[in-house]
């Protein structure tokens, strides 16, 4: 059985390629060549550019392949190159195809903060146009299953963390521990929303390869069962490094000033339900979270990211550690003056009655 994996150098892909040949698959991997891995046997390198039609049909002339996984690349032009060159097509997608929290569609009272697979979802070609690309790709794929051109299955990813993940966000994180700064902020709110472990992601990409029948025409999103604040997150990977430093919790809006990129968020975030997965094809994650951020901290460690360069600028960290101690200093301020605001006391007590005797009405604790 051949296979077909366009991208497979990213945070996800290996785990997908060395999924596929323990399964006896004859793995082909097209990507631009940018970056390297090793798999765990040598596989064929198609050196292209996937966001083009003609590089990928000047590639891909001629060959056939049983399955075809897009990890990487224009995804809408890809489920057109591949009619007619495989039978099963399996794409990777995001989670930022659904609508702003803010849009009417959800309801009167918003975005809830666990979003399923069929939430309203970015349609408008007049509105941001990531999220409605996402959906035309989306639309392009699942049309070309019903049409019968392959079996295809849409995974939609969140937020891709660990070994070869671009703006990786750990390493906001691991910078400012290695470069000894006194203090931390870390977002007061959630901070990162539902991530996922990259081989985590790859995992269940292959359980779309083990269960075609069941994920036929299908939509997953893809995400860890177990979630953890930012600030569990920053302390972990601080007792990793016998980092001794304070962690100064901020709101989500003073936070995003310092973390401009997927750290944190000014706004609420919403959490990809992953239900629908763990159902249908049995997800469970196989790294556990401190397993993860463990190898993701290591491997970061031995390759880091040049100060400023491409991964820090698309982080979004601007790493201006002056104005984050002058932000620092003047959030505390702001915190002892509001300790000076006097508030009346109240004689509170709990919301059932506790009667001494039979029939006694709810009261108050007495003041000792």
């Amino acid at each position: 059985m051949k296979a077909l994996v366009i991208g497979g150098t990213g945070p996800s892909g290996p785990s997908i390629v060395n999924g596929l040949i323990e399964r006896d698959y004859e793995v082909s991997v097209l990507h631009g060549g940018q970056h390297e891995v090793e798999f765990i046997q040598p596989v064929e390198h198609i050196h292209t550019d996937p966001h083009f039609l003609e590089t990928l049909q000047s590639s891909l002339d001629g060959r056939q392949f049983d399955i075809a996984i897009a990890t990487y690349g224009r995804v809408r032009l890809i489920s057109d190159v591949m009619k007619g060159k495989t039978d099963r097509l399996i794409t990777v997608s995001g989670s930022m195809i659904y609508s702003p929290r803010d849009s009417q569609e959800w309801g009167p009272m918003g975005a809830p903060i666990s979003i399923t697979e069929d939430s309203p979802i970015s349609t408008d070609p007049n509105g941001p146009k990531l999220p409605y690309m996402i959906w035309v790709t989306e639309q392009a794929v699942l049309q070309a299953h019903n049409e019968g051109h392959y079996n295809a299955t849409i995974f939609r990813y969140p937020q891709i963390y660990g070994p070869n993940a671009p703006a990786n966000p750990e390493w906001s994180i691991i910078r400012r521990m290695v470069d000894e700064r006194p203090n931390i902020v870390v977002s007061s709110g959630r901070g990162f929303g539902r991530r996922s472990f990259g081989k985590n992601a790859g995992y269940s990409v292959l359980l779309g390869v083990d269960k075609p029948q069941e994920s036929a025409g299908q939509i997953y999103n893809v995400g860890e069962e177990t979630q953890f604040s930012q600030r569990q997150i920053v302390e972990f990977i601080g007792s990793l490094l016998n980092y001794t430093g304070e962690l100064v919790e901020m709101p989500p809006e003073l936070s995003i000033k310092i973390y401009k990129g997927g750290s944190t968020r000014a706004r609420p975030i919403s959490e990809l339900d992953i239900s629908k997965i763990k159902l249908e094809l049995g997800y469970s994650d196989i790294v556990s979270i401190p397993e993860a951020l463990t190898e993701s901290t290591n491997w970061l460690l031995e390759n880091r990211p040049e100060p400023g360069g491409e991964i820090e600028q698309q982080l979004g960290d601007p790493f201006a550690y002056e104005s984050e101690q002058a932000l620092i200093e003047l959030y505390r301020t702001a915190v002892s003056q509001a300790d000076e605001i006097v508030f009346p006391d109240i004689n509170s007590g709990h919301m059932y009655r506790h009667p001494t005797k039979p029939g006694e009405a709810w009261a108050p604790p007495k003041k000792k």
